[in-house]
């Protein structure tokens, strides 16, 4: 579990710290683009991280928790669908 966790949190880590500010730094010559969420994408960024600081926590992992993980990716996937 540890190289797998590695793995997606530093991934997750690499873009959120630095590709994204990279590519609104260089928005700025062209089209701007803001960093402007609304409340809906703030809670399931909010829920998605808690949720995944919950199930890496202990690390360890089982079925169950991949389960609930893939559950929740479905459930805010309906969601942004359907709003």
């Amino acid at each position: 579990m540890d190289v797998g966790l590695e793995i997606a949190i530093g991934s997750s880590l690499q873009i959120i710290l630095f590709v994204a500010p990279i590519l609104i730094f260089i928005s700025l010559f062209f089209t701007p683009m803001s960093i402007i969420f609304n409340q809906f994408e703030l809670i399931a960024l909010i829920a998605s991280v808690l949720i995944a600081n919950r199930v890496s926590q202990d690390g360890e992992s089982n079925y169950l928790e991949g389960v609930q993980l893939l559950a929740v990716y479905l459930i805010i996937a309906a969601s942004f669908f359907i709003v």
